[in-house]
């Protein structure tokens, strides 16, 4: 009995392209000749993304498709399609054709006959990325290395997932979900393939400088508590360095060699000052990922779906 493969498409605003990037994949998935369904999840687009997937739904049983009430971006869209998967194996993947199709066939080789249960696409050339992004992009995942030992240098959403790795992602209950950080937390037999970005096949891409930021922290804080130890380890630097200070300042004091002025005392204050608001910041983002955690609100909500369950 041929298996079921799952094809999750998380959507946002993909109006002008979705129907070129759900033909390409199913003509790369059709080449395998397993039993498929396409799960798209449309996370509250504004155009008309949605219409197009409805009708398109009419001709084509395979497809099945989920529409949040609201925006909750692209972490939540991953969640749901997750969730709505049947299949044997799950292959997650971007609906603007910038994660190439023609690896699908490759990826269920790997996992059908090779037996790996995470197949990872890695980008080994970013394509049209701008420069900052590209810097942000490295700058990032070398100081996720440093601080959490997981190495995610080029990785991306597009991935494979056996269903044993997708029942054991179900148990993680974050609300601040990372995809490509927590599936390498959870192991299995995993293997890499390399592909370079394509270009979007229309349209600008989703997203922005502040999203990638927000996304940023939200990894950094989930994956490793090092910053929190470098507060307290900068806390007893200075605190060395006061008590050294204080010593020499009532030797000086007690000779009589003491100068007027405030310029140290100055620089000093600016120094503990800055550290100190940094460190203050830093505690205020673990603060905030326990606050959202404690709440235990679910991770999307589901407006419309074309399978009335």
């Amino acid at each position: 009995m041929s298996r079921l493969i799952s094809i999750v498409i998380p959507l946002f605003n993909e109006g002008l392209h979705i129907e070129e990037s759900l033909n390409k994949i199913e003509t790369e998935v059709l080449k395998t000749g397993l039993n498929y369904e396409l799960i798209v999840i449309d996370d509250g687009s504004s155009d008309d993304t949605w219409e197009i997937i409805t009708n398109r739904k009419k001709n084509y049983p395979q497809l099945k498709a989920v529409r949040f009430s609201r925006h909750f971006g692209k972490e939540s869209a991953l969640c749901a399609g997750l969730d709505e998967a049947a299949g044997d194996a799950v292959i997650v993947i971007d609906g603007d054709l910038q994660h190439p199709p023609e690896l699908i066939p490759q990826m269920l080789f790997l996992w059908e006959h090779e037996g790996y249960e995470i197949v990872e696409c890695v980008k080994s050339v970013r394509g049209q990325e701008p420069s900052v992004k590209k810097l942000g992009a490295s700058t990032f995942y070398t100081l996720l290395n440093k601080l959490s030992g997981y190495n995610l240098n080029g990785a991306s959403d597009y991935k494979l997932l056996d269903r044993k790795v997708v029942s054991a992602w179900q148990q993680m209950g974050e609300s601040n979900v990372f995809f490509r950080g927590m599936t390498a937390w959870l192991g299995f037999k995993t293997t890499r393939l390399d592909f370079t970005v394509g270009e979007r096949a229309a349209g600008n891409s989703q997203w922005s400088l502040l999203h990638l930021w927000r996304l940023a922290i939200t990894a950094l804080v989930s994956f490793s508590s090092l910053p929190l130890r470098i507060v307290t380890i900068l806390g007893a630097v200075f605190l060395l360095v006061s008590i050294i200070l204080g010593m020499q300042t009532f030797y000086m004091k007690f000779t009589g060699a003491a100068i007027t002025g405030f310029t140290t005392v100055i620089l000093l204050l600016l120094i503990i000052g800055s550290i100190v608001m940094l460190s203050l910041g830093i505690i205020g983002e673990y603060i905030a990922a326990i606050y959202l955690e404690v709440k235990r609100r679910p991770r999307y909500i589901v407006t419309e779906r074309t399978d009335v369950r």
